[in-house]
C-alpha cells in the first residue's frame, strides 16, 4: 500500500523507497515525500538517486492508481522496477510553499468572503474572495494577516468523517474545490483560535514559522470576485 509520507510529516525531507512503476514521464514509488499538485499547491521537485545513478525529479502529479507520479527531467536515465531509491527534496522550495499556504489561510480567516479561487506560488500567492461591499485595502490586510502570524499559534491536522464534513459545510471554504471524500474521514487544518477548514496540503507546525507577509495587489476579477495577492517578505 502506498504511503503518504509528505501528509504523515510535511518536515520529512530525505527518505528511502523503492521502484513500483515507470512510465513514460517518470516514476512511481511505494512511499513518497514528495506532494502532488493539488489544491492550489504546486507539486513538489527535487532528486531520485539508486546505484549507479541519479535524476532530477521536476514534478509531481497524482497519478491515476491513486500514488504520486514523479516526473522526471527529460532523457534522465531510470532505475529499475524494484530498485531501492533515496529521494530528498528542493527543500527551500517545499519550505516556502508551506509557509505560503499556511499564510493564506490565515489571510482567509482576516477577510470575510467566500473564497473562488487560489493558487500557493514560491514567490506570490493569491487567493480570489467574493465579497459584498467594501473592500479591505493593502495596508489593512497586511497588518491583521501579520498580527496573527505573531501569535505563533499551532497549526495541525485534524480528521473527520464524510457524515460529519457534510453536516458542518463551513469548513469549505472554497467554493469551486471540495475535498476529496469516499474514502471515509476527510483532513482538516486546525490554526488554533484562527482557521478550521478542510485541506490537503503541507503547512508549517507554527504560525510564527511564516514570517511576515506583505499584501502586494488588488485585483478586480468580476462584479463581486477580488483578487488578493500577498509576499513572504
Amino acid at each position: 500500500m502506498f504511503e503518504e509520507l509528505f501528509r504523515q510529516d510535511a518536515y520529512l525531507r530525505e527518505a528511502d523507497a523503492t521502484v513500483t512503476a515507470l512510465e513514460e514521464r517518470g516514476l512511481r514509488l511505494d512511499r513518497s515525500i514528495f506532494y502532488p499538485t493539488g489544491g492550489g499547491q504546486p507539486g513538489d521537485t527535487g532528486i531520485v538517486r539508486w546505484d549507479g545513478g541519479e535524476a532530477r525529479i521536476v514534478d509531481s502529479i497524482k497519478a491515476e492508481s491513486g500514488d504520486v507520479l514523479h516526473v522526471l527531467a527529460p532523457d534522465s536515465p531510470r532505475p529499475a522496477v524494484g530498485a531501492k531509491v533515496h529521494t530528498a527534496l528542493d527543500w527551500e522550495r517545499r519550505m516556502r510553499h508551506m509557509r505560503m499556504h499556511t499564510a493564506l489561510h490565515v489571510m482567509s480567516a482576516v477577510i470575510r468572503g467566500n473564497v473562488t479561487g487560489g493558487q500557493v506560488g514560491s514567490d506570490r500567492s493569491r487567493l480570489d474572495f467574493n465579497l459584498e461591499g467594501e473592500v479591505p485595502a493593502k495596508d489593512w490586510v497586511t497588518a491583521e494577516v501579520n498580527k496573527l502570524i505573531a501569535l505563533d499559534r499551532p497549526v495541525t491536522p485534524q480528521w473527520i468523517t464524510d457524515e460529519e464534513l457534510e453536516a458542518r459545510p463551513e469548513l469549505v471554504k472554497t467554493m469551486s474545490v471540495r475535498p476529496p471524500m469516499g474514502a471515509g474521514r476527510v483532513r482538516l487544518l486546525s490554526i488554533e483560535g484562527i482557521d478550521l477548514q478542510a485541506c490537503g496540503g503541507t503547512h508549517v507546525a507554527r504560525t510564527g514559522e511564516i514570517g511576515p507577509i506583505e499584501c502586494v495587489k488588488i485585483e478586480n476579477k468580476g462584479k463581486m470576485n477580488r483578487r488578493f495577492v500577498i509576499a513572504l517578505t
